[in-house]
């Protein structure tokens, strides 16, 4: 019996695996009221039978579906919540102590979780995926994360970036440590943080606010 070889395994299981993925973290939206199949699981399909019909896929292409599998493999994005479930993060008295800020002065606590959630962002980013990109010119992104009351990182959305650099950061951001919450009138409370990234061979974070909400 003829061997199936590895990139023919590859393409068989790779739209299988995003159709399964996508159809578990979106199960509530497959249908439409009117029962007819979403937009999105249209496109999915598509995807499929172009991989199918092409017989052989780049490696560019291959990271890009395996970027797209990262992406949807958790139920944290910024769609779950609203203005009414967090405050922005210039306007709460009280910041998230990231952890080796605990023995700050309170009037200290918000620039060392600037400086702590930049830092961090830049060391644990995996700058070979933006070197790969090979640009001959810097790039930005925004992106969005919630410290929920718990101290944990969630509500996260990238805009204007490739999915290979989309998946690196939401992975990045679903790294961060459990920090003590922040707190509005001695509550502890969720906040939206929102940060620019500046990149090309390396990357630069700015931890900033952006005046509006993202859809």
């Amino acid at each position: 019996m003829k061997k199936v070889n590895k990139t023919n395994r590859f393409l068989i299981l790779i739209p299988t695996l995003l159709v399964t993925l996508l159809n578990f973290s979106c199960k509530e939206n497959v249908e439409s009221a009117n029962g007819k199949q979403s937009e999105l699981l249209t496109k999915i399909e598509a995807v499929q039978e172009q991989i199918m019909a092409q017989g052989d896929i780049t490696k560019t292409e291959e990271q890009a579906l395996k970027s797209l599998c990262q992406i949807i493999a958790r139920n944290d994005g910024l769609a779950r919540y609203t203005s009414e479930n967090s405050i922005l993060l210039k306007n709460v008295q009280t910041p998230p102590v990231f952890p080796g800020c605990e023995n700050q002065k309170k009037e200290d606590i918000t620039a060392c979780f600037y400086e702590k959630i930049t830092t961090y962002i830049e060391k644990e980013f995996n700058t070979q995926i933006i070197k790969d990109l090979n640009l001959s010119q810097p790039k930005q992104l925004a992106a969005f994360f919630i410290i929920d009351e718990t101290g944990n990182s969630t509500g996260l959305k990238v805009r204007n970036a490739e999915i290979t650099v989309q998946a690196e950061v939401l992975s990045v951001l679903r790294k961060l440590p459990v920090m003590q919450p922040a707190k509005h009138h001695n509550e502890k409370v969720s906040v939206l943080c929102s940060i620019l990234i500046t990149y090309k061979e390396n990357i630069k974070v700015k931890l900033t606010y952006l005046p509006e909400r993202p859809e």
